[in-house]
């Protein structure tokens, strides 16, 4: 389902939600992107601000222990 997939596992807060952010202005409209995240601040706040900047998140599942996957709609 997804298109574009980013990794920022390794990023912390606010560098999680600028990646995201940039990737997001990269991909074509319409174009699912699934980013991988830790849990806690990663995890509440790139849902919420990908919300607020008008993408459609469209699921928040968990993958692995403290990674979970979000994927958004351009």
């Amino acid at each position: 389902m997804a298109t574009h997939t980013l990794d920022i596992t390794a990023e912390h807060c606010p560098m999680t939600f600028v990646k995201t952010k940039i990737k997001l202005a990269q991909i074509p409209k319409g174009d699912v992107l699934e980013v991988l995240l830790k849990e806690g601040e990663p995890l509440n706040n790139v849902p919420k601000s990908a919300t607020e900047q008008g993408y459609e998140v469209l699921s928040v599942h968990q993958v692995e222990g403290d990674t979970w996957r979000v994927t958004i709609r351009k």
